[in-house]
């Protein structure tokens, strides 16, 4: 009698059985276990949602990216200024744009002796500001220095030791400057400068880099590590963005200057 009633019985037990079977899977993919299974939690179920919650907290960045830090310069200011240091780099990337302006240029025209600085008694000034630059053939510069003859022979020398080469010859208060043919050799000395200058200003970069993050480090006694370790971070974005537009500005200079 009593296998018969099980035999009868077998259907709901195996219905029964396959529902236990499938619920883990269900219920772990399910937002609404909580409500469905109030006094219950299988640990099958804790399990896939623990491991689902791991894999969303070490959500990395793409490969090959790094995780952008962008900190309220406002509510680290106790600990450095971060605009301070931004303009501190934007200038040596504005230094740089002047060295490649003034030391590089293979213009034939007055505005290549513009930027040309000339040291006198009274200090340094542009050389366009002591005397009348003007163009009398593609070869030929001439320089007139009647509004300040006494700085005559320092223009003279400030032309000879530029880069550009040059052989300028006094006459009384005239300078003449014979433009030299731009040969490739020359072209591919320029683009050597460039790059020196170019290493020069990613070397003061560096400098104020390391300065900013040794301040930074002043405070480790009254703030968190972490939030030192993201001020630092911010910090080094900041100066890997200017390195990446003075390679840009190099970029560009050796283009124009090997042709």
């Amino acid at each position: 009698m009593a296998l018969s009633q099980l035999a009868l019985q077998r259907p709901a037990l195996v219905r029964c059985l396959v529902t236990m079977i499938r619920a883990p899977t269900q219920l772990a993919v399910s937002s609404r276990v909580p409500r469905l299974l109030p006094n219950t939690c299988h640990p099958n179920i804790t399990a896939c949602f623990r491991l689902y919650a791991t894999k969303k907290s070490k959500a990395k960045a793409p490969k090959g990216q790094t995780a952008k830090v962008n900190i309220n310069s406002l509510l680290v200011e106790d600990i450095i200024s971060l605009e301070e240091v931004k303009e501190e780099m934007a200038a040596v990337l504005s230094t740089l744009k002047d060295d490649f302006s003034r030391n590089l240029s293979i213009r034939t025209s007055p505005g290549a002796l513009d930027h040309v600085v000339v040291s006198t008694a009274d200090g340094k000034f542009p050389l366009n500001q002591l005397g009348q630059i003007s163009m009398k053939s593609p070869q030929l510069i001439m320089v007139n220095m009647t509004s300040y003859p006494e700085a005559t022979a320092a223009a003279a020398r400030a032309l000879q030791e530029s880069s550009m080469k040059l052989n300028p010859e006094v006459d009384g208060s005239v300078i003449r400057v014979p433009i030299p043919k731009v040969t490739r050799d020359h072209r591919e000395n320029l683009a050597k400068l460039a790059k020196q200058f170019s290493n020069k200003a990613k070397e003061s970069l560096r400098r104020v880099r390391s300065s900013a993050v040794a301040q930074v480090k002043k405070a480790k006694d009254t703030v968190s590590e972490d939030t030192l370790r993201l001020v630092e971070k911010q910090i080094d974005q900041m100066a890997e963005g200017f390195a990446a537009d003075m390679d840009k500005q190099l970029a560009t200079k050796t283009k124009e200057l090997l042709g």
